[in-house]
């Protein structure tokens, strides 16, 4: 029977230092040659999804963290923050003194200094990820089609993500806007490195349903693949899921099980564990 497979791009599909093993390319062609699907479900926007990603093959894309669905180039469904909250958002930001960068399908669009103050937290960021090469990490190379003079109030936007200069900036960002969704990323509790505005009510298993409602397939076909505490509302919505080995220890904790390291062919040997190849 055929399955529904849902597959994280960061510290999944991909390391964190972008690198995109062959044997999970071999197993997501192989997987959809015997009649499975196969989508990216992500935090990413469609703008960070890179021609090597999209030369997979895959059968769509469930972006920013569930408020784009798009099923083999049809958009399913596509939520933004509106203009308004995005004006609020940037001037708010502004007045702190946060850099941030806005994410959208069109590109992703960097505040005037957040190159300068995002290159050590990058570092910081591999270097939580137990990347050795954390040091030569920076934003360009994180985010290779950054663009750092585009204008900063639009109505394109998916997610907005910020530069946590205390935990306080999180805590104020979700006291003071509670008509989005407020978060934190890049670390636990008080050790975020970043926070992000999205739309209310979003989630990956939010996509996952209304993608599902389009396809009109069965929930319990469905196969997530993730790394992280961000994952764990998509491994509660689907039949199955799987953990990679290098993942955190909360998305280990609520996969149905952990597979190899993403560099050591997780995905390639959870996809034959499952026999989608």
């Amino acid at each position: 029977m055929s399955k529904v497979i849902f597959i994280d791009v960061d510290g999944t599909l991909v390391d964190y230092e972008n690198k995109l093993p062959q044997s999970a390319v071999e197993a997501i062609r192989k997987a959809r040659k015997n009649g499975h699907k196969v989508y990216l479900c992500t935090g990413r926007s469609k703008a960070e999804i890179y021609p090597e990603i999209w030369a997979i093959g895959v059968d769509g894309l469930i972006g920013g963290n569930g408020a784009y669905v798009e099923d083999n180039g049809e958009v399913v469904v596509h939520r933004l923050i509106t203009l308004e909250q995005c004006k609020r958002i940037v001037d708010w930001l502004h007045n702190r003194g946060l850099e941030f960068y806005l994410e959208s399908n069109n590109g992703l669009f960097a505040s005037e200094h957040f190159e300068e103050a995002g290159d050590p937290v990058i570092k910081k960021y591999a270097a939580y990820k137990g990347k050795e090469s954390a040091e030569n990490m920076t934003v360009r190379r994180l985010f290779p089609e950054m663009i750092f003079d585009g204008e900063l109030y639009r109505d394109d936007l998916n997610k907005i993500s910020f530069i946590l200069n205390t935990y306080d900036d999180y805590l104020t960002a979700k006291d003071e806007f509670t008509d989005l969704k407020v978060g934190t990323w890049g670390g636990k509790g008080d050790t975020a490195l970043f926070g992000d505005f999205g739309v209310k009510g979003l989630s990956k298993s939010r996509g996952i349903a209304d993608l599902m409602e389009h396809l009109k397939a069965d929930k319990a076909d469905t196969i997530a693949f993730g790394d992280s505490k961000w994952d764990i509302d998509m491994f509660e919505y689907c039949a199955v899921s799987v953990c990679v080995g290098d993942g955190g220890d909360d998305a280990k904790a609520a996969a149905t099980f952990v597979t190899d390291n993403v560099m050591d062919d997780g995905i390639y040997n959870a996809f034959k564990k499952l026999k989608l190849i």
